[in-house]
């Protein structure tokens, strides 16, 4: 008997199929990055932020290159439903982003939806934004095998490091 393994294979898919069809999925992603550029934070779920971030970082990389480049003006025109934003992109966002040589993008996991499909849900936010920052989970990592073993390591070096008293002498 052959066991297999689930493999995420694509077969010739290239992107996630967000929609109804391709016309919806442009319509949604579209959405998503004038969400974005508009809030500078917003809360999707976890494929649609994923999917989006590409897009809205090669965006921002076009809009680096200044309002007077046209084909930077037509992903802006293409990407942005709201067309006051486009302001924004050129004269806010691409200063903010010029020193920086990518990932413009933030993209941190939040507790999953209630709802009955309970999502994986996301945060997608640009890089110094003005909002308040998000607080990371961190994992408390003191408690597990490996690092105990460092600790009680690492108190052993520090005891055989201090300086001995020689014998004889009172202490």
């Amino acid at each position: 008997m052959r066991l297999s393994v689930a493999a995420a294979i694509s077969h010739g898919r290239v992107y996630r199929r967000l929609g109804q069809g391709p016309r919806s999925r442009l319509d949604l992603l579209r959405n998503l990055v004038t969400a974005l550029v508009r809030h500078e934070r917003i809360e999707a779920p976890w494929a649609r932020a994923d999917e989006m971030r590409g897009y809205a970082e090669k965006l921002i990389e076009y809009a680096k290159l200044g309002d007077t480049n046209e084909r930077a003006m037509r992903m802006a025109n293409f990407w942005l439903t709201e067309k006051d934003l486009i302001h924004k992109l050129f004269k806010v966002l691409a200063p903010r982003f010029q020193p920086h040589p990518g990932s413009y993008t933030r993209l941190l996991q939040i507790p999953n939806r209630d709802s009955l499909d309970r999502a994986k849900m996301a945060v997608i936010e640009l890089k110094g934004n003005p909002l308040p920052p998000l607080i990371r989970p961190r994992r408390d990592t003191e408690k597990t095998l490996l690092n105990q073993l460092l600790k009680g390591y690492r108190e052993e070096m520090r005891r055989e490091a201090a300086p001995q008293a020689p014998e004889g002498t009172p202490v």
